[in-house]
């Protein structure tokens, strides 16, 4: 399998899960703002959507979204995910959903705003202040828990951590939620995690 990533970005998530699990899967970074990826081939020829991650199985088929990605590669392995029909995996894509819905496209208008490409008739203010209410649930669950669904890391904190650590680029102090800092450290120590990180170039 291959993967494509931007260093950082919500692909950061499936690149974690994959060495989380010790899945054998090809990395390859794209510059997002040229459609190219770092060998020169045509981005958009393998993803039509542009975007990042996707995923090109070993049959050539492509899968494409965050959160479907985490979910085939955990099941490939049986592990970061309960089983499917079972309600644990019904909450664990809420989780994912929430994650993506709330928290991940909370920042994206943020980020629109660093480059100058507010949108329309939303204010940065709006925002700001809708990302710090699912900010405060989120640190409220996490309090209670060492995990975002449970007692043992998932897919779901490989996305909740990638998606946190964006925090710093707009100007949101998480120490404002400190059940927060205390979750980024301890997700961070793992060793699939910082295998990401380091094949990303996000470590020294």
């Amino acid at each position: 399998m291959k993967l494509y990533y931007k260093p950082g970005a919500c692909s950061l998530s499936p690149h974690i899960v994959a060495h989380e699990l010790g899945l054998d899967i090809e990395a390859e970074q794209v510059d997002l703002m040229k459609k190219v990826t770092a060998s020169g081939a045509d981005y958009l020829q393998i993803n039509p959507k542009g975007q990042v991650p996707a995923l090109v199985l070993d049959n050539g088929e492509l899968l494409t979204e965050g959160p479907a990605i985490v979910q085939y590669l955990a099941d490939q392995a049986g592990k970061l995910i309960p089983a499917a029909g079972t309600l644990a995996r019904y909450h664990m894509i809420e989780a994912l959903n929430y994650i993506s819905t709330e928290l991940h496209k909370g920042f994206t208008p943020l980020f629109a705003a660093l480059f100058g490409k507010r949108e329309e008739g939303v204010g940065e203010q709006v925002c700001r202040d809708r990302l710090k209410q699912n900010l405060a649930l989120t640190n409220q669950k996490l309090s209670q828990q060492d995990y975002f669904c449970g007692a043992e890391f998932s897919v779901a904190d490989a996305y909740l951590f990638t998606v946190l650590n964006w925090a710093k680029y707009v100007r949101i102090d998480i120490a404002d939620y400190p059940a927060l800092p205390a979750y980024l450290a301890r997700i961070a120590e793992r060793p699939g995690v910082q295998a990401a990180l380091k094949a990303e170039g996000l470590l020294g």
